[in-house]
């Protein structure tokens, strides 16, 4: 089995329900056709770069998954067939892809895992200023 990423844009006028639904229909599509999701994560609702199919925004998705290579040819037909689905983008991922991506988790996982530090307040050294002795 060799290991892809996928990326698909669905259109912004789902809800947060429709839009897990959608995520369900693949992830249980690539388990269902024997393949193994390795990693997700919702990019959230993003600005295009330009219109697609009249839309302005929509809602990324990443899934790392491991499958056969025919497989990929099923899920971007689903992908095709969902009006949900404005574009997608699925690739084969080489070891360096696959050690980068890795890392990024990684990464990501421990700044999300580390307590964000409260910043104390810097109290300032009280200076007592005498007046000098003047004579006169």
């Amino acid at each position: 089995m060799k290991q892809y990423e996928t990326v698909f844009i669905a259109t912004p006028v789902l809800s947060d329900t429709q839009m897990k639904e959608a995520v369900a229909k693949y992830t249980k599509l690539i388990a269902d056709n024997g393949g193994e999701v390795v990693y997700q994560e919702d990019w959230g609702l993003k600005q295009l770069a330009y219109p697609i199919q009249h839309k302005t925004s929509g809602f990324y998705y990443l899934i790392q998954f491991k499958a056969d290579p025919q497989f990929v040819n099923v899920l971007e037909t689903q992908y095709h067939r969902d009006e949900r689905i404005i574009r997608f983008l699925t690739v084969a991922l080489d070891k360096d892809s696959i050690a980068y991506a890795e890392h990024r988790r990684q990464k990501g996982a421990a700044k999300a895992e580390a307590p964000k530090a409260e910043e104390a307040p810097v109290e300032e050294p009280e200076i007592d200023v005498e007046p000098e002795n003047v004579e006169e």
